[in-house]
């Protein structure tokens, strides 16, 4: 089903996010005597909490912790990142206390490419999307990981991305926080390569997820642009550092090597999504003369959409599509390019409403 096209609510800034580093957010001052401390984590399900959680935000809903994992001990590094730690960004609905009774649906939200989980961008996003929303956030983080484990790894060692956040982020998330602990408790969504990995993730373990979105997400490994999107991602010390082999995450990108890239490709096996809620949102790049990368970008993840859209279509499966093209009817200050902040924020204070009519919530 294709949205109508509706006004942002709150006009927002133009910020790079996903291809373009966005600014990592700065712990805030410590909390006054008259404010709860963030919750505490306890380490479990081979995850080893090594920075207790601390309020990123003046207002105390969003908080950042640390863990190391078995699955993913030596992450590629962004500028700013830790070597051997896994940031996560959680921000926890108003009125949130851990010693109630009330438990939260979660959103688990995968940023994309040259993006951090923790960054001004996603805060804002969040905060402002879910303000006077019953529902917990978590941004993991995801470097250039695709979120999958990887084929060929080499000297980084384990890069299992999809084991480090299903099986265990998952379940540390369930036993520290007041979390609706089932399928009907839990949404995913992501944005360029976090849309990727939304469906990827929701397709191999549907047992988890009530519903799924795609924020301008490549979800199409058979288009030939997408599989040199993810090359360049391996390849690219912008990416992080070290860089990595272009066979690393899905294997050869070239047939009859292929195998890996079509059977991990989400537009084609769209099967998986039967009964769960469905949602893509992405722009046409707008004037290609004007920011052309970002604009060829975004388009190539329009087309990417439009075959996913196709299957789903041909499967039965009911979805919402909203392609919103140079954004004019969208959002003040988006005009379809990738990673724009006024295009994300509008693609996440539309989606948010539609996973709360499903999601199970106080």
């Amino acid at each position: 089903m294709r949205t109508r096209f509706r006004p942002l609510r709150r006009a927002g800034a133009v910020l790079g996010v996903g291809l373009a580093l966005a600014i990592t957010v700065a712990a805030a001052p410590a909390a006054s005597a008259e404010t709860a401390d963030p919750p505490h984590f306890d380490s479990g399900f081979g995850l080893t909490v090594v920075g207790q959680p601390a309020w990123a935000d003046d207002a105390h809903r969003t908080f950042t912790f640390a863990v190391t994992s078995d699955q993913v001990p030596n992450p590629t590094l962004m500028p700013g990142q830790t070597a051997g730690q896994h940031v996560v960004m959680v921000t926890l609905p108003e009125g949130y206390d851990g010693a109630a009774a009330t438990r939260y649906p979660v959103l688990y939200g995968l940023h994309g490419n040259r993006d951090l989980p923790n960054t001004v961008a996603n805060l804002r996003m969040t905060e402002d999307a879910t303000r006077g929303v019953p529902l917990i956030t978590v941004w993991p983080n995801g470097v250039r990981s695709w979120y999958s484990n990887w084929v060929n790894p080499g000297s980084l060692g384990p890069q299992n991305w999809e084991t480090f956040h299903l099986d265990q982020l998952i379940p540390l998330i369930d036993a520290n926080l007041k979390t609706i602990p089932a399928r009907e408790g839990r949404a995913i969504v992501g944005h360029s390569m976090g849309g990727f990995g939304a469906f990827h993730y929701a397709e191999h373990r549907p047992d988890l997820f009530s519903y799924v979105g795609s924020f301008s997400g490549g979800l199409d490994l058979l288009n030939q642009g997408q599989r040199a999107a993810v090359v360049e991602t391996e390849l690219d010390p912008a990416s992080g550092t070290p860089t990595t082999s272009a066979d690393a995450i899905f294997g050869p990108p070239v047939w009859p090597l292929d195998g890996v890239w079509n059977t991990e490709s989400p537009a084609q096996h769209v099967s998986a999504l039967r009964g769960m809620g469905v949602a893509m949102y992405t722009g046409n790049g707008g004037d290609l003369t004007v920011n052309p990368v970002q604009a060829v970008v975004e388009n190539g993840a329009e087309q990417t959409a439009k075959v996913t859209a196709g299957y789903l279509t041909a499967a039965g499966i009911p979805f919402q599509f909203t392609d919103y093209g140079d954004g004019s009817g969208w959002a003040t200050g988006c005009t379809g390019k990738h990673a724009q902040f006024a295009c994300l924020q509008a693609d996440m204070d539309h989606f948010i409403p539609l996973i709360m009519q499903r999601l199970r919530h106080p």
